[in-house]
Parts: structure tokens; C-alpha cells; sequence
């Protein structure tokens, strides 16, 4: 049974994790800074060294690609996809982990000689966080056609600098069409960045869906008074009214089920002194379910509660859509081939739904789309302490070799 090259994996992603860290050593490498370009000239040297085809698009897509004898050329690829851009203060595994891991496989698979159909291309997708600019998942996004390439290469982060700009500036915008097509199928490998595995004692999570996300901003405008001498039934209160909707939607996502969560991640108090009532609260609000029914449910909630509030309490809410990802469902016969492959090496594996968006959701468009997760100790990612046991990343990598090889060898 082939296997990629464990070793040099764990050597990458401790590598490629000590680029792009500050003077404090965090880990920091937001879309289109100079940290950003060193992880990328790195990962690029790797691929070339390698021996690897190498093209960037319009909107920065790294790819590299194995590929097949002339008769195969016209078929569509196979695609393994990631990032390698970070939140702040990131872990070194999330996003590039499944970018690495996706070099390995196509090292593998050339140095076996086993006779491959198609092409395989691993891919590499420009702010998936969505940290610098918005929206996140944007090169999967532009990629498919979701976003136009120009207005996403307008967008602009809070300094004002427009992303097209910084990316022309580390050197990898690119006008040129790419040599290839839209992949037949998409796999990711990924850590899955919660605990349902770790805590199950489960080594493969065969992906069925991805969760919809929606990210709101809510502005609520009441009266500034003085704290001691406004009487309560005669204030304006914008922070009380702001406190309610939040609880308030959080009960309701709490009394919809499992597959509903609710978030209120960040709340500004203007004047914000501890003996004014506030006039002025800005807070966000995310919105998660895996399925499309459940997530208007809570969107329509936050606007009953928002209006609601708004009548009791005499103050305005302003509510204000930021970005929306459809609920994606994973392709069942990859699904099907992730369990075969994890049975035959003696791995473990459960089924479960991402609750964490991916590129993977936006592939989903154009092609059949999977993915692999391995464990998160703690379920703990987007933090230093993110970990992986070795074992466990080298496991995953050959699960991917397995199925990808597969698909490769596949004649539709």
C-alpha cells in the first residue's frame, strides 16, 4: 500500500508555520502582505523544486499540478485544495495542512509510476479567512464565479489599500487563462477544527455537509443620558437594547436544535462610559445551520427580535446583511470512497457535518466536492494551541493519496 512521505510533511508544515511570525513569535500571514508572499515563495519553490507545473490566476490561486500523458490532457482534474493564509495569532495547521498535504499525495503518486487518467492539481486559495478583506472564501469564490474578479480585487482593507494592489505588489496577480478547466472533483483534507473526533476517538471524519453561514451588523441607535437622574421607563437605552436582541437570539438558536448556533462576536458601546446610557451599540452577529430552512429560521428571528426590541425599548436597529454561504452537501460516492480507503488501513472513521466554512463549499458549485478531516486535540484551531498528532496528520495524507488515486485512475 503507497504512502506519502510522512517525515517531509511534518518538516513543511513546521517550516512553512515559522513564516510570517512577528517579534512576539505569533503566527500572522493575513491575504496579500509580505508575510503572506514569503509563505507563497515557499510554497512555490516547493512545488518547482519538485518538478511541478506552477500558474497563478487572476485573483492569486496558487496551483500546481501533475500532469498526464497527451490523451489524458483533455480531462478534467482532479483538484486537492487549501489556504496558507491565517487569522492573527494563528495555529500552524489550518488551511495548510491540506495544501501540504496535497503536494505530498502528488509526489506519491509520480514517484509510484502508477498510470494516472487525468490530471491532478492542487490548489491554493487566496484569503479564505477573510481577515484582510472580505468576503472570506474569496479566491474559491472568484474561482467558481461567484465574484466577479474585479470587484473582488477592488475590495479594500480598513488602511484603505485595495486588494488587486498588494497583490501585484508580492508579485502574484496574473492576467493569464489557466491550462486548465473546472475539476471533476475537489478533495480537502483539513483538520476539523472542533472536538467531535478527538472526543469520539475517531482518526477519519468523512464530511457529509458544510454549514451555512450568515454574518449580520446591527447598529442600534437610543439617547445618551446621564446614569443616576434618567428614570428607567423614560430612557432610550441602546445597550440594554442591544444586550436583549443578543440574548434573546442566542435563546432562540439554542431552543432550534444541534444543528443551529448563534454568535454576538463583537459589541461597541458609544459613549462607553460607565455613567452615560449609551446611544449608540454596534455588534455583529453570526448565524450557522447545515441545513438552508434552519438558516432563514434564525434569520428571521434576528429580525423579529431586532424589531421587536426596537418598538419596546423606543430605539432604532439598523440591520445590515455582510455575507452569506449556502449549506453545501459533500458528494456521497467520495464520502463512500474516504470510508473504503480508512477501512483498509485499520483507521476509524465517523461521519459529520463541518461547522466551519471551507473552499470546499465553494467548489461544491462546479464540481463533485469532498472532504477529509482528522482530529483536533481539544477541538481547539484559530489559536496557537492548535494540534494534530503526527500520526494522525500522516494518516489523513495517505487517506487522500488513497482516494485521490482513485479518482485519478477512474475512467468517468
Amino acid at each position: 500500500m503507497r504512502t506519502i512521505d510522512g517525515d517531509k510533511l511534518l518538516r513543511r508544515l513546521e517550516q512553512l508555520g515559522s513564516t510570517g511570525r512577528n517579534p512576539q513569535g505569533q503566527l500572522t500571514r493575513l491575504a496579500a502582505t509580505a508575510e503572506d508572499r514569503a509563505a507563497r515563495d515557499l510554497l512555490v519553490s516547493w512545488a518547482k523544486c519538485a518538478g511541478f507545473d506552477v500558474h497563478i490566476d487572476q485573483i492569486g490561486n496558487i496551483f500546481f499540478s501533475l500532469m498526464v500523458a497527451e490523451k489524458g490532457r483533455r480531462a478534467k482534474p482532479i483538484m486537492i485544495g487549501s489556504h496558507i493564509d491565517t487569522v492573527v495569532d494563528a495555529g500552524i495547521l489550518d488551511g495548510c495542512y491540506g495544501v501540504l498535504a496535497g503536494l505530498s499525495v502528488l509526489e506519491a503518486i509520480r514517484e509510484s509510476g502508477v498510470d494516472i487518467s487525468k490530471p491532478i492539481v492542487v490548489a491554493a486559495f487566496t484569503n479564505e479567512e477573510g481577515v484582510r478583506f472580505t468576503p472570506d472564501l474569496m479566491g474559491s469564490l472568484v474561482y467558481v464565479g461567484g465574484l466577479d474578479v474585479q470587484e473582488a480585487l477592488n475590495k479594500v482593507d480598513i488602511h484603505g489599500r485595495r486588494l488587486g494592489d498588494e497583490l501585484r505588489a508580492i508579485g502574484y496577480l496574473n492576467d493569464k487563462e489557466l491550462p486548465f478547466g473546472y475539476p471533476s472533483k475537489y478533495v480537502e483534507l483539513h483538520i476539523e477544527q472542533g472536538p467531535v473526533l478527538h472526543s469520539a476517538g475517531k482518526s477519519i471524519g468523512v464530511v457529509e455537509g458544510i454549514t451555512g453561514i450568515s454574518w449580520w451588523r446591527a447598529i442600534v441607535e437610543g439617547s445618551a443620558n446621564h446614569a443616576g437622574t434618567t428614570p428607567m421607563k423614560l430612557r432610550k437605552d441602546a445597550g440594554y437594547a442591544a444586550m436583549r436582541i443578543a440574548t434573546d437570539l442566542i435563546d432562540f438558536a439554542r431552543r432550534a436544535g444541534s444543528k443551529a448556533v448563534a454568535t454576538v462576536g463583537s459589541m461597541h458601546f458609544e459613549r462607553g462610559a460607565i455613567n452615560v446610557i449609551p446611544a449608540r451599540v454596534i455588534f455583529t452577529v453570526d448565524l450557522r445551520c447545515s441545513d438552508e430552512a434552519g438558516l432563514k429560521e434564525l434569520e428571521f428571528a434576528l429580525v423579529d427580535i431586532a424589531d421587536r426590541v426596537s418598538t419596546e425599548f423606543s430605539v432604532s436597529v439598523q440591520k445590515e446583511p455582510l455575507a452569506r454561504t449556502h449549506p453545501s452537501v459533500m458528494d456521497e460516492a467520495i464520502a463512500e470512497q474516504i470510508e473504503i480507503a480508512a477501512r483498509r488501513r485499520g483507521l476509524p472513521s465517523l461521519r459529520l457535518v463541518s461547522g466551519a466554512a471551507h473552499d470546499a463549499q465553494m467548489l461544491s458549485r462546479v464540481a463533485r466536492a469532498a472532504m477529509i478531516f482528522v482530529p483536533s486535540v481539544g477541538g481547539i484551531s484559530h489559536s496557537p494551541a492548535e494540534y494534530t498528532q503526527s500520526n494522525e496528520l500522516v494518516n489523513g495524507a495517505n487517506i487522500l493519496l488513497d482516494v485521490v488515486e482513485s479518482l485519478a485512475r477512474q475512467n468517468v
